[in-house]
């Protein structure tokens, strides 16, 4: 059975469209429909009702979804099999990282990665910490740099790469920063700008401040440079990591709190890494583990 026709038969299934999926697997949409045509002939059985507009599974196709992507699954280990066993780092590189890690600590790895194995082609993308737990396990991303959380699925490990100690900042202006100290009631009379509750980071605040469900939210966001800027503008109070903190800011003392965060490695834990993962890690295990 051709496995560009299983690729075929998935994106659609994915996208519930024939032409969002040949433009997701950058084929033309006649050849995504004879993928499936020559699918469904092979079996003797339809896989999708084609509803005017819509796309809907059938019982049969709904059925294969589970099988065919363990298929997938299996060709690429055993691809990232075979590339363990060249002497040269080379081949696709596909990894996940969060916004943060992606400016902040990525770029001069990167930078000495690509300068050391030339001939590797990476993929970069975005992502949260959820996203990337979900899409390493269905074997989409091999690897993800993100903010790691307490708790992970069996089949997934983590390693630990950066400490990112975190504290709650002010624009200079801001009438707290003239509090020589900062109790967490005079915190929640102000506005906040928070990371979003679906986040880690979000969660080691709420528990580092005990935050209360009255407190005054003025934005929830997963992008820590913008929730940067809006404290700035003097918007209200936040947390950021220290390696953000800069002269614009002013960082409350707050008795007692401690906020930490560890950012680094999500992989499978059971799944062979291909050689240009492998060297990836090499490369991030030369950081200095303890770098803010």
């Amino acid at each position: 059975m051709d496995i560009q026709n299983i690729r075929a038969f998935l994106m659609v299934a994915e996208t519930r469209s024939f032409s969002r999926a040949a433009e997701k697997l950058f084929i033309t949409q006649p050849a995504i429909s004879k993928r499936i045509a020559t699918l469904e002939f092979q079996l003797d059985c339809q896989l999708f009702d084609r509803l005017g507009k819509n796309i809907q599974l059938t019982q049969a196709g709904e059925a294969l979804i589970p099988s065919y992507q363990r298929i997938l699954t299996e060709i690429n280990e055993s691809r990232r099999i075979i590339s363990t066993l060249r002497t040269q780092v080379s081949g696709h590189l596909k990894f996940g990282t969060s916004h943060h890690i992606g400016l902040h600590r990525l770029p001069p790895i990167l930078k000495q990665y690509t300068s050391q194995y030339p001939e590797v082609e990476l993929d970069i993308q975005f992502m949260d910490s959820e996203q990337a737990a979900e899409l390493i396990l269905k074997g989409n991303i091999e690897l993800a740099l993100i903010t790691l959380p307490d708790n992970i699925d069996n089949h997934l490990t983590t390693i630990p790469v950066w400490t990112d100690t975190m504290y709650c900042v002010v624009a200079k202006d801001h009438v707290l920063a003239k509090q020589k100290q900062v109790t967490i009631k005079q915190l929640s009379d102000h506005g906040v700008l928070l990371q979003a509750q679906s986040t880690h980071t979000r969660d080691i605040i709420d528990q580092a401040l005990k935050l209360k469900t009255n407190i005054k939210i003025i934005m929830e966001s997963n992008y820590l440079e913008t929730i940067k800027a809006m404290i700035q503008n003097g918007l209200g109070w936040g947390a950021l990591p220290e390696s953000m903190i800069d002269s614009s800011l002013h960082r409350l003392k707050i008795k007692g709190v401690k906020m930490e965060r560890h950012l680094g490695v999500l992989l499978h834990a059971s799944r062979t890494l291909s050689s240009p993962a492998a060297a990836l890690l090499d490369e991030l295990k030369c950081n200095d583990s303890n770098a803010t």
